[in-house]
């Protein structure tokens, strides 16, 4: 019935990783992150050298923004490249990456958890519409995001007069997950995670070009001990595993079953009330509230966004499904670093699937946050002032929803406004930073494919609301108390057409 799987300690794990290795990882935040083997490696490498020269693949962002995770791999010399979906959960990287210390790449979050399943069932890569005419196009970066990143990893093909991108194929040498349990056969269940992420994807990645699985989990069973629904990864994919007990599962002390779905609310027992937003995150969340219009499909990105549920909740609004990359179906919606999980949540699924749902077309509205904005109605949110961020889920959500809400301050670094007792807006200090440029430093949305695709697009901050109209981008709406001239054209460095339909209540 098949032999039983190896059991190491986490320096065995990092003693085969070999020098120039290209290593898969899953995780969110902290969230299925394995970092008692990226520990490992770590030390490694700060005692021996090795392993070096390192790829490092990795759909979304992983780490506490301090030492963990990413942060584990962000040492010169260490790591050669990272292909990252997001890269704010490590400072570090983001250094090596402006420095040019590594070679910095860039994709689409789904794009990449798509691409280790695909590479582990041996198609010649992904091929989407996701990614056109941003920063993912060849003709534009290819997913490239420093100096030092030269080589070509995607494509522009045509198929029946149709263009779409292909994301090569990568050679996977070594996965490393988390789970929660594995049984004496290797199987994984992950029932005690808030997520389930891209953990199957990424283990098939690997094994089936001939590399090597590690999980870390917190417990181990006999074999048939867990209930074989419970089991996401199966032990024939699975190489060895390092148990690490107590191993965190989120910001919040101790474990909270509420969050993996082990603990479903009972009969007559009240959700717990959201977090309201406040001050100028309120002004733009409540005026993007209605936007929502009758959607059934929702999805709220991070930041100003997720304020917006509470609203809506507040407003007796909260008829719709709603989703995240992470996938997470309904249920309390989590923010902040514990963004990707919720409470009592419908339905926890594989994020491969969530992004096949958003790439489908899945979406009615989406919410998501705006870094910049410029004249051809893109938005950037994936590398500013020069620092790489990366997309996470935004590209594989807005390039697809039917409608598209971009929420985000009109301008940044020191801007203050409150709302005065008649409701009218007051600007009480202007911003130092513009964020409605003339062109964008990264295009993770393009206005002009939204146009070809016929999306509705709207752009709401805290005193102006505009339109992606066919020629230009539109103003539609300015807050009351606020002065047109003065507060919002002189302060944009492109002109809109203004087709103002009234003044805001």
């Amino acid at each position: 019935m098949g032999k039983s799987v190896e059991r190491l300690e986490t320096s065995e794990v990092a003693a085969q990783i070999f020098d120039g290795a290209t290593i898969a990882l899953t995780g969110s935040g902290i969230f299925l992150e394995a970092d008692e083997l990226f520990a490992a490696l770590e030390t490694s490498f700060l005692t021996t050298g090795h392993p070096r020269d390192l790829t490092i693949i990795h759909a979304l962002g992983i780490g506490d923004g301090h030492r963990s995770g990413m942060s584990r791999f962000a040492h010169e010399g260490m790591t050669r490249r990272v292909i990252g979906g997001h890269w704010s959960w490590s400072p570090e990287m983001q250094r090596l990456a402006k420095d040019n210390l590594i070679e910095a790449y860039s994709f689409p979050a789904g794009v990449i958890s798509t691409l280790m399943r695909e590479v582990g069932a041996k198609r010649p890569g992904v091929i989407t519409r996701v990614g056109l005419r941003t920063f993912a196009d060849p003709r534009l970066d290819g997913g490239r995001c420093n100096d030092a990143a030269r080589d070509v990893l995607v494509e522009v093909v045509s198929y029946e007069n149709r263009e779409f991108l292909r994301y090569k194929p990568i050679k996977i040498d070594f996965a490393l997950i988390r789970a929660t349990e594995s049984d004496s056969r290797g199987n994984l269940t992950l029932h005690r995670e808030p997520a389930d992420l891209d953990c199957h994807a990424v283990a098939l990645a690997a094994h089936n070009c001939g590399g090597r699985v590690f999980a870390q989990v917190e417990s181990m069973r006999e074999r048939r001990a867990l209930h074989a629904r419970l089991v996401r990864v199966p032990g024939v994919i699975v190489d060895a595993v390092v148990v690490v007990p107590d191993s965190r599962k989120t910001y919040l002390p101790g474990y909270e079953p509420r969050i993996s779905g082990e603990a479903p609310l009972g009969n007559g027992e009240a959700e717990s009330p959201l977090d309201m937003p406040t001050g100028i995150r309120k002004i733009i969340a409540e005026r993007a509230l209605a936007e929502l219009g009758d959607a059934r499909s929702v999805n709220f990105g991070f930041g100003i966004p997720g304020g917006i549920p509470a609203l809506a909740a507040a407003a007796g609004r909260a008829n719709y499904w709603g989703t995240v990359e992470q996938g997470i179906h309904n249920g309390e919606m989590l923010d902040g670093p514990m963004f990707g999980s919720a409470r009592d949540p419908d339905a926890i699924i594989s994020s491969n699937d969530q992004f096949d749902f958003y790439s489908g077309g899945g979406i009615d509205v989406a919410f998501l946050g705006m870094g910049e904005m410029d004249a051809a109605g893109n938005v950037n949110v994936s590398k500013i002032g020069g620092r790489l961020v990366g997309p996470g889920g935004f590209v594989d959500i807005t390039q697809t929803a039917r409608k598209v809400v971009f929420c985000g301050t009109f301008e940044t670094k020191g801007l203050e406004v409150e709302v005065n007792a008649d409701g009218a807006l007051a600007i009480v200090g202007a911003g130092d930073v513009p964020k409605l440029v003339q062109k964008v430093e990264h295009v993770t949305f393009s206005g002009a494919q939204a146009l070809e695709d016929g999306q509705q697009v709207i752009y709401v901050t805290e005193r102006a609301v505009f339109r992606l109209g066919a020629d230009a981008v539109e103003l539609v709406e300015v807050a009351r108390g606020v002065d047109l001239e003065q507060d919002v054209l002189a302060r944009m460095a492109f002109r809109p057409a203004i087709r103002l339909k009234h003044v805001a209540d």
